[in-house]
């Protein structure tokens, strides 16, 4: 690499630095005087979401393809520990009903072939979009221009998916399932951890009977501090920072985390802006659909969230020395990011959620139907990795650095 390439790449990094850096400030002040302290707060717990996600390179769609390809476990078992605190943390609250004296909620949903069906389209969509609704929003904000394909196409497929979603939700289906309610929560803590034990014990298995011994973490050149702010940071740092302030969103909004409910917003404003009337459609005239879709972006907990998040990972890419936006987009790597992006925001929508809001938030609140979507979105996984070479033909394995995409 010449010295006028280092120094150039150097500069933009500085640059998108004091750029990240100053939005998050405006953006924290503006949605403290707009909606109030809690707005400003999770703007500022997706900026740390985005820079969890960014350093710790914690992609749920890489882990589960390592691991469907190489059988290495290492992403999965990280997904285990974090999903343990996470219940640990979430049960007692939920059973309770409250948080300091507010009112707080999982997201429980119901156990229905449309998640099935939706939770199995993401997946899909998950490896040839490459990425999940997290791993989208972190990279694009940590300057991949070809998730921006995938990101407008996600927002497009979650807008079609709001047009006639009452189709899908009155498919055979049971009425939303709360393992917490259903046991209390002391044995569905018990139950969890037997799970999240099994599964860990079976990656740990079939990676040990594949290559004989367990993956070793990467190691960084930074530590301390430098490492902090420049990562990567060790997978497990990654699950529980992000479990930590799962949590803190919980407190804050009454409710988990979550992502796609915003990007079908975003589209549908979009729409109205064109001339389209989706306030007709039976979603948008649900009142906290229709609340969203009136209301500025301000006031929308999720989409807060979600610009937090792409910019915290553009500080983080950037304090790495990383932003630096390729468009030079292979043709068929360009017709993965569409078609995956469709998948993602159609199949999102029908299953209550993505990877975060009905993965992680949803088991984390002791919803069957989170676990339902973990089986269906893994079965996806297994058919999106088979379709990639069509798309990506050149691709080799990497199971040693696991990656959002």
């Amino acid at each position: 690499m010449s010295c006028q390439v280092i120094v150039a790449s150097a500069h933009r990094s500085n640059v998108s630095v004091w750029v990240a850096f100053i939005l998050l400030v405006v953006g924290t002040i503006g949605a403290y005087q707009i909606v109030g302290l809690n707005q400003a707060l999770l703007f500022l717990i997706g900026g740390a979401l985005g820079m969890t996600l960014y350093h710790a390179s914690f992609g749920f769609t890489s882990s589960w393809r390592v691991f469907i390809k190489e059988r290495r476990g290492r992403g999965l078992r990280a997904q285990m520990i974090m999903l343990g605190l996470a219940v640990l943390l979430f049960f007692p609250a939920l059973g309770a009903g409250e948080l300091f004296g507010n009112p707080v909620k999982g997201n429980v949903n119901p156990v229905s072939m449309s998640v099935m069906i939706g939770a199995f389209i993401f997946g899909i969509g998950m490896q040839l979009g490459g990425g999940c609704a997290s791993g989208t929003l972190y990279t694009v904000g940590g300057g991949s221009a070809r998730m921006l394909v995938t990101l407008f196409f996600f927002c497009l497929g979650s807008l079609i998916a709001t047009s006639h979603l009452d189709w899908w939700f009155n498919l055979p289906h049971l009425a939303p399932i709360s393992i917490v309610e259903s046991f209390g929560v002391i044995p569905a803590l018990i139950l969890s951890f037997v799970i999240f034990a099994v599964i860990a014990a079976a990656t740990v298995f079939f990676e040990k009977k594949r290559h004989g011994s367990l993956e070793v973490e990467p190691q960084s050149q930074y530590h301390g501090w430098k490492r902090f702010l420049k990562g990567p940071w060790p997978l497990i740092w990654g699950g529980l920072i992000l479990t930590l302030l799962n949590f803190a969103t919980l407190v804050l909004a009454g409710r988990p985390w979550g992502v796609t409910s915003a990007l079908a917003v975003w589209a549908a404003k979009v729409a109205v802006f064109a001339g389209v009337d989706v306030s007709a459609w039976d979603y948008w005239q649900q009142s906290g659909n229709a609340k969203a879709l009136a209301n500025s972006l301000w006031h929308d907990i999720t989409s807060m969230m979600n610009f937090g998040i792409m910019l915290g990972a553009l500080l983080a890419a950037s304090l790495a020395g990383k932003f630096a936006p390729n468009f030079n987009i292979p043709r068929r790597s360009l017709v993965a990011a569409v078609v995956g992006g469709l998948l993602l925001g159609y199949g999102a929508r029908l299953a209550y959620g993505c990877n975060i809001g009905a993965y992680f938030s949803g088991i984390a609140s002791g919803s069957v139907h989170g676990w339902l979507w973990l089986v269906f979105a893994f079965m996806g996984n297994a058919i999106g990795v088979k379709l990639r070479p069509i798309f990506f033909p050149n691709e080799k394995p990497q199971p040693e650095k696991l990656t959002g995409c």
